[in-house]
């Protein structure tokens, strides 16, 4: 089995989001800040999350993703298997195939098992497990956002510009008419 970029994202913005929902819904452009995933890949993730039940969207200002369940219900397994990631080690996709019309190969019940055993493990890690390791891990859950301007106070020594020109349409036509 190969587990290409698309499991490895996704598992991985899913415990940024386990992580961070107590706050609130998390946004898919602080997870691609954290996490460094673009973020017009993590909207194509979370799409396929969604439709799977396992985030829900929160639209308009405040709003983000949060889990569609308790984090101690979705497995890695749940994940992987959302965003259309394969689990299969066999070189024909579970079709006994391997050889085409000459049949299987001789080591297909091998790599059968082991999409089996794989399968088997991932079912048994929870994004709950993932989240409290991070945790012990003492990952830190800032949420390095670009840092505030500050309004710097207006030097005492320097006076403000006053100017009387009219400041719309309608104080020009009326400045217009008296003159």
């Amino acid at each position: 089995m190969r587990l290409t970029t698309k499991g490895r994202f996704a598992v991985t913005a899913m415990i940024d989001l386990g992580l961070r929902q107590a706050a609130g819904p998390v946004t898919l452009a602080a997870i691609s800040q954290r996490q460094h995933i673009s973020l017009s890949y993590l909207e194509q993730l979370f799409g396929k999350l969604r439709r799977n039940g396992l985030v829900e969207s929160t639209r308009g200002p405040g709003g983000g993703y949060t889990l569609g369940r308790p984090a101690e219900e979705i497995t890695v397994a749940d994940i992987i298997l959302s965003v259309d990631e394969p689990i299969d080690a066999t070189h024909c996709g579970g079709k006994e195939n391997c050889q085409g019309e000459a049949g299987r190969c001789m080591t297909h019940d091998l790599w059968s098992a082991l999409n089996d055993r794989m399968l088997e493990f991932l079912q048994s890690v929870t994004l709950q497990s993932l989240v409290d390791q991070q945790r012990a891990q003492g990952v830190s859950l800032d949420n390095h956002r670009a840092p505030k301007r500050a309004i710097a106070p207006m030097p005492s020594s320097v006076k403000p510009v006053r100017v009387n020109a009219p400041n719309s349409v309608f104080a020009l036509g009326a400045a217009l008419a008296k003159g």
